[in-house]
């Protein structure tokens, strides 16, 4: 009962709740600032987390309106049991990066900092790329995990030496007070490919306008811009 008090609490005034996956943590405040621009009177409130828990949250009856995923296992889950008002699509395909403020080696490194392969799908493919690596038994024992991929920053900041994590994380503003980085771009072969899904949750006509938004033109330049890749055939209803 206090989880769902804590949620409703979050939920009392705007007209769009939307649920997203925190690798688009720098990603949607332009989108949203750009979807303002076309649709001043709307009002959009945000919350960012693990792909997973907030699948848990909405099968929870958390209120979200839109929810997007880091991949599309979740939305596709949410669809078959009822949650969604139609099936999921891909907005995006993510990719990841090794990322420390020294050396990349991964077998020289104290602790190696990735999301909880549980619950979001960046540490899954950062799971995959080690076993594809043929580096995973050398590695494991100095896995540690976060949360979500913004969680992975303080542990390059404070303990590991090695992050992997979006590459749209390049933008943070934690990364940046890391002063000079190294990373590098993994292979989209050593794992598979990390297509994020957008499903709309609610019959509001708010909700409504900005998942057309979302998989608008204008969106997928910014979504590109941030270092996802948007050059695929996908379902798109607006321009």
């Amino acid at each position: 009962m206090r989880y769902l008090l804590i949620l409703l609490f979050v939920f009392l005034k705007a007209d769009v709740y939307i649920a997203s996956a925190a690798n688009l943590t720098y990603v949607m405040p332009e989108i949203i600032k750009e979807f303002h621009k076309k649709y001043p009177s709307v009002s959009v409130k945000l919350v960012l987390s693990s792909s997973g828990k907030l699948t848990a949250q909405i099968m929870h009856s958390a209120p979200y309106d839109i929810f997007l995923s880091a991949n599309m296992k979740y939305p596709l889950v949410l669809y078959k049991k009822g949650f969604a008002k139609e099936k999921p699509v891909v907005y995006g395909v993510g990719k990841i990066i090794i990322f420390g403020k020294k050396s990349l080696d991964l077998l020289k490194a104290n602790c190696i900092a990735i999301t909880n392969p549980k619950t979001a799908p960046y540490g899954r493919a950062a799971i995959e790329f080690l076993r594809n690596s043929k580096l995973y038994d050398k590695v494991k024992s100095k896995l540690v995990f976060a949360e979500s991929v913004s969680g992975v920053i303080p542990y390059v900041a404070n303990v590991c030496d090695v992050g992997i994590v979006s590459k749209s994380m390049l933008f943070s503003k934690n990364i940046k007070n890391l002063g000079k980085i190294y990373y590098k771009e993994v292979s989209e072969n050593l794992h598979s490919p990390i297509k994020q899904g957008i499903v709309l949750l609610s019959n509001k006509e708010e909700a409504k306008k900005f998942y057309e938004f979302f998989l608008s033109k204008k969106a997928k330049e910014i979504l590109k811009k941030y270092g996802y890749g948007v050059d695929f055939e996908s379902k798109s209803k607006a321009n």
